[in-house]
């Protein structure tokens, strides 16, 4: 099930031009600021969430606001309700069945993948991580049945632009071991 949500994304390649768009975003429309930070090689992500109507106003000023500094912008509308609580943090499980991970160059494409993979199949999603603390790479965890798992994986893969994967995997059987590793 899909919560009616949209999710905002840009991406600077100033940290000051971003902390500026940042507030701009948040001045301009009713969104919630769920990520602004700094990343690996000087950039700058900033993440809102709310109606398709606000994120759309908050994107148009940011995207003026960054200038030139932009480097990256999305909406996804209607994104999974699976994803925000997972958004650079892990969701517990109770065990893991097969794994399934997905990791990017870059943090937009993680989020995508992460979209359409919980869209695709009925998948738990463990931890969407988007550039913090990874070198700016993002990195999907997903957890389900093999099937549903090799579906999801497939999708999520699918939509990462080419050159922007760096690897997939799905784990048909997971150790027991990983669940603290991938959870906690």
């Amino acid at each position: 099930m899909q919560a009616q949500i949209a999710l905002g994304f840009i991406e600077t390649s100033s940290i000051a031009k971003g902390i500026e768009a940042s507030d701009a975003m948040c001045k301009m429309a009713e969104v919630k600021l769920l990520k602004a930070a700094g990343i690996p090689r000087g950039k700058y992500i900033v993440l809102v969430a709310g109606t398709a109507g606000e994120v759309e106003s908050s994107l148009r000023i940011g995207k003026q606001t960054a200038g030139d500094t932009l480097v990256a912008h999305f909406i996804i509308r209607n994104v999974h309700e699976q994803i925000l609580p997972a958004l650079d943090k892990r969701v517990g499980v109770e065990r893991l069945e097969a794994v399934g991970v997905i990791e990017t160059k870059e943090a937009a494409p993680a989020i995508f993948a992460a979209d359409a993979a919980a869209k695709a199949a009925r998948v738990h999603v463990v931890e969407v991580r988007a550039g913090g603390g990874i070198g700016g790479k993002g990195i999907v965890t997903l957890t389900g049945e093999v099937s549903a798992v090799r579906s999801a994986v497939n999708a999520g893969v699918a939509t990462v632009p080419p050159g922007l994967l760096i690897s997939f995997i799905v784990i048909p059987e997971a150790h027991e071991q990983l669940l603290s590793s991938l959870t906690k």
